[in-house]
């Protein structure tokens, strides 16, 4: 069967996207590429960020579209995985920005150091650094030890 998909990008639904914006900026290095602005009422109705090479697209909640936060719903089973330089630097950078942590910085069997965070909106954040190269038999090997132990 043929595949259609070029490219899969993240659309994510936040209450205040003009904050959300602002925070992702300073806790993660996100450049806005642009956003429209409902005339009607000021909310956001479509945004565009740039994570490092990722596009990912944000708007504020529009109930009456289905359009809603991880507040409205009780939370969203969905976590973001961002590769990083460093795990130890993105983890300081987003608590400053007001993230709140949800695993600290540990080094994993699956060959990565990874920390977790939720944002003030509502998502989850795994902050991932490739430490060492592990293949998928290694990394199940490795799980199947701990397991063990």
């Amino acid at each position: 069967m043929p595949s259609f998909a070029r490219k899969v990008s993240a659309y994510f639904i936040v209450k205040d996207a003009a904050r959300a914006i602002d925070f992702y900026k300073e806790a993660f290095g996100a450049t806005e590429v642009f956003r429209m602005t409902d005339p009607s009422d000021g909310r956001i109705g479509h945004a565009e960020l740039r994570f490092g090479e990722t596009l990912m697209m944000l708007a504020d909640e529009y109930p009456d579209f289905g359009a809603l936060s991880p507040d409205a719903v009780g939370g969203s089973p969905v976590t973001f995985h961002m590769d990083t330089v460093s795990t130890d630097e993105a983890l300081a950078q987003a608590l400053s920005a007001g993230a709140t942590m949800l695993r600290p910085a540990t080094d994993q069997s699956f060959g990565e150091r990874v920390a977790q965070v939720l944002d003030p909106f509502g998502h989850r954040w795994m902050l991932s650094q490739t430490i060492e190269q592990v293949t998928p038999e290694e990394m199940q090997r490795r799980w199947n030890e701990d397991m063990s132990a």
